[in-house]
Formats: structure tokens, sequence, C-alpha cells
């Protein structure tokens, strides 16, 4: 009967052991990452096709193919979302503006929860689609709402940002896509009063 020197048969029963531990911490690290930090593997491809029903009538359909002709804003959001009501004003001020078209996923929600909530708090999209299964989701790599996608006038994917959207986040991405920046409202010329009035000269009743 042939045997293994001690130091082989510890080594073979280790194997085992350090495997685990290799899996442990691969699984923690994947964990531990945030999702926002993750490069979509989208960036510089088109868009991953849509075909689904729109909020405002079910009957019509809204696809991928719309999405070229015009640089367009992508906002994946559900009417159960906390988050997305923390970035919705900045949703209304850019409609508001008439820059860009902005484009609704509704995620997992309810069509009639969804009417309500935009009733109740603005809608901004030109059209929200709907996508009550999370299925398209999927297909966009959504890792939950609010999440926006970028696309340039040929439905080229150009930025993608997870979370609610701010005014500081918002302006770098309309760039990549081809947006001009926000107006600045011009400062009063030297001499003019502000807004409000004329001031008193001082010592003046």
């Amino acid at each position: 009967m042939h045997g293994q020197p001690p130091q082989h048969a510890a080594l073979r029963h280790s194997w085992p052991l350090t495997a685990f531990v290799v899996l442990v911490g691969l699984l923690y690290v994947g964990l531990g990452r945030d999702p926002r930090l993750l490069p979509s593997p989208f960036i510089g491809r088109p868009a991953p096709a849509l075909d689904l029903p729109t909020l405002a009538d079910p009957a019509a359909r809204f696809t991928t193919a719309e999405f070229r002709g015009a640089p367009t804003v992508v906002n994946v959001w559900a009417s159960w979302c906390v988050a997305c009501r923390q970035e919705h004003e900045v949703l209304m001020e850019l409609a508001a503006s008439d820059r860009v078209r902005i484009v609704g996923l509704g995620y997992k929600d309810a069509p009639e929860d969804a009417r309500a909530w935009l009733a109740r708090h603005g809608d901004p999209y030109t059209v929200v689609a709907v996508d009550a299964d999370g299925r398209a989701g999927i297909d966009w790599g959504v890792y939950g709402v609010p999440e926006t996608f970028f696309l340039d006038a040929e439905g080229i994917v150009r930025h993608k940002h997870v979370g609610p959207l701010s005014d500081a986040s918002l302006e770098p991405a309309l760039t990549l896509i081809g947006v001009p920046a926000a107006p600045r409202t011009a400062a009063p010329p030297a001499g003019l009063a502000p807004p409000g009035g004329l001031t008193r000269p001082e010592g003046s009743r």
C-alpha cells in the first residue's frame, strides 16, 4: 500500500478550506461595492431594446426607435420610490427649460399609482413607458430606482447616473449628449438697483 508524505496530505486537505476562504472574500468584495461606482456596459452602445405600453395610452407602444433624432434623458422611477421624490424638482425644472426630452420608465409600478403620483407632484415626462414586471429594467442593467440614462441623438448611451439627480450631476451629463448648458442669469449692470426696487440713499428720509 502506497502512502503520501505528510506534507502532501496536508496540502491536499487544505485546498477546500483555501477555496472557501477565497470565495467568501470575493463575495464580500462584490456585495460591498457601491453599484453607483460600477460602469454601465451600455456606455458607447445603442440603447437596449424597448417595446412597452405607454402610461397615457396602454394601447400605444413606445419603442427604442423613438430615441433617434434628438438627445434623450431616460429616467427610471416609481411612485413607491422615496428617492425619486428627492430628484423630482430637478426633473421638473429641466422639463420647464425645454432643452431636452425626458422619457420616464415606470419600473415595477402599478399604472394607476404612477398616474396619481404624477398628478400630485407634476409630470416632467414627454412619455412614460410602463415596465410593470421589471423585465426591461433587467435588460437595461437597472440596479434600483432612480437611475437615469443619457442618450445622444443617435440613441447611443453616453452616461448613466445611479441615484437621485441633482443640478450638479445633471449639467455635465447633458453636455455629453449635446445639450447646451443652461443659460446663466445675468447680474444687473453696475449702478442699477437690484430687483425689488430702488435703494434709498443713506441718511435720506
